[in-house]
């Protein structure tokens, strides 16, 4: 495999970029005397800048996509064979690809049915949104159409979608936001909003309590990412998550999972809701989907929530009177489809937990050597290290240290992220996601990474 060549190979490519391309989440200003960096190239678990520096990718992508790791030829192959047959027809009829996907990622959620394709995460939340109202329209004469989200949680960058985002900093200045959101406390018991022994018990309460107040015939979903991701990498503590399920039941309250980062194998389950046993109503999922090699996502349901888009079929506004362009995309299926096979041909899930369980024991080795690291956490391959200025103040260190260690990694050249624009005043969480094929060399030289990183910056 030839890799990039340093030197001025890519000179306009850079220029090109500088000059006219709007990069996500980056403040510009600082182009103007520096050159973007621009990714060529990338093979398993690493990735060559214009420079032809070679760096390990410990957060997929940069944003925990790149699942089954890059340069997979048989995706590409995959997606070439489709689109050159049919690229493109519109969802309102089906494709090969996208009806075996279905049934394949069917088999891997019992109790889940029905398979609705979009292109984002962000629109598969929305569609979800879409038919929480709906069903509160067909069934509760529009009064049930409240939908709860979790602060802290994340669930797109749509205005809906983040009028049910609980991280301050990326929703200030897109308001006003769309009305019938209503928050309810995060689960992050390092980050304790009440002292008692059960904790996840206790956050799970706080949710009924604010049913309680908007009122049980008001509210038609509860939407939560299955594990916290850019709000702080947070999985829920013991206790929650069946308290949830029993709040949701009790109160005829659709259970709406945000697997968009922890699907597909990124927990070490298929889905990161199978860690605990629980059953939702609607799932959605993007990223992991087909690792970035197309873009596709899926919102899946349950057959009982399909059926109410049909039991009247002779009225004409009964049907879910929705579209996703995209959505009928053959390349995306095709390429889930290889991703999927990829992922079990290889036992990735099972390289998952063992490389996961290797990840949280090195974090754990590093917060004994370094105060700075208060917490870590984490499920399978996606973890977090907060750090902080005292361990029992728990002040958050300032955003500038934390970007100083991710820089520092960088110059080691080993990618890693942090929480970045989300809630204000605690970006202070070190990312961690490398793809489910990471060795246990690759995880060690991820953690020496930081080590030196921490080391440098902190003493």
């Amino acid at each position: 495999m030839t890799h990039a060549a340093p030197g001025n190979h890519f000179d306009d490519v850079i220029r090109a970029d500088r000059a006219h391309v709007w990069h996500h989440l980056t403040q510009h200003k600082a182009h103007e005397t520096t050159d973007p960096r621009v990714m060529i190239e990338g093979k398993g678990l690493r990735v060559w800048d214009a420079s032809g520096r070679e760096h390990i990718d410990a957060v997929s992508g940069g944003v925990w996509t790149v699942n089954v790791g890059y340069g997979r030829e048989s995706i590409a192959n995959a997606i070439r064979d489709q689109v050159v047959k049919l690229n493109f027809f519109a969802q309102s009829a089906g494709s090969v690809p996208g009806a075996v996907f279905a049934e394949k990622l069917i088999e891997k959620m019992p109790g889940l049915s029905r398979v609705y394709y979009v292109n984002s995460g962000s629109e598969a939340n929305e569609k979800a949104f879409k038919m929480v109202r709906q069903i509160a329209h067909k069934r509760y004469g529009g009064k049930k159409r409240k939908i709860l989200y979790r602060e802290r949680d994340y669930h797109g960058s749509t205005i809906s979608t983040i009028s049910a985002g609980g991280q301050a900093e990326r929703n200030a200045q897109y308001g006003p936001y769309t009305p019938g959101f209503v928050s309810v406390p995060h689960c992050l018991e390092y980050r304790a909003q009440w002292d008692v022994e059960n904790y996840g018990e206790r956050a799970a309460d706080a949710i009924e309590e604010v049913i309680l107040r908007e009122g049980p015939d008001t509210v038609g979903a509860l939407c939560l990412e299955t594990v916290t991701a850019g709000g702080g990498v947070i999985p829920a503590p013991q206790g929650y998550w069946e308290r949830v399920q029993e709040i949701c039941r009790k109160y005829d309250i659709l259970l709406h999972l945000d697997e968009v980062v922890c699907g597909v194998g990124r927990t070490g389950t298929w889905f990161g809701y199978q860690q605990y046993g629980i059953k939702p109503d609607l799932v959605t999922m993007a990223k992991g989907v087909a690792s970035g090699y197309a873009a596709i996502a899926c919102l899946v349901t349950t057959e009982n929530v399909f059926e109410m888009f049909k039991d009247e079929a002779s009225d004409p506004l009964n049907h879910f009177r929705d579209i996703s362009t995209f959505g009928g995309c053959t390349g995306g299926p095709a390429a889930a489809l290889e991703n999927m096979r990829i992922i079990e041909d290889e036992d990735l899930l099972g390289n998952t937990t063992t490389m996961g369980a290797r990840l949280m024991d090195n974090l754990h080795a590093l917060k004994d050597r370094h105060a700075v690291v208060g917490d870590v956490r984490g499920s399978g391959l996606f973890c977090g290290a907060e750090l902080v200025a005292d361990r029992i103040s728990k002040d958050p260190v300032a955003e500038a240290q934390v970007q100083a260690v991710i820089a520092d990694c960088m110059g080691q050249g080993v990618i890693i992220g942090a929480t970045a624009r989300a809630v204000p005043g605690f970006n202070n969480t070190l990312c961690l996601a490398p793809s489910l094929i990471a060795t246990a060399d690759d995880i060690d030289a991820i953690t020496d990474a930081i080590d030196h990183a921490l080391t440098r910056v902190f003493g």
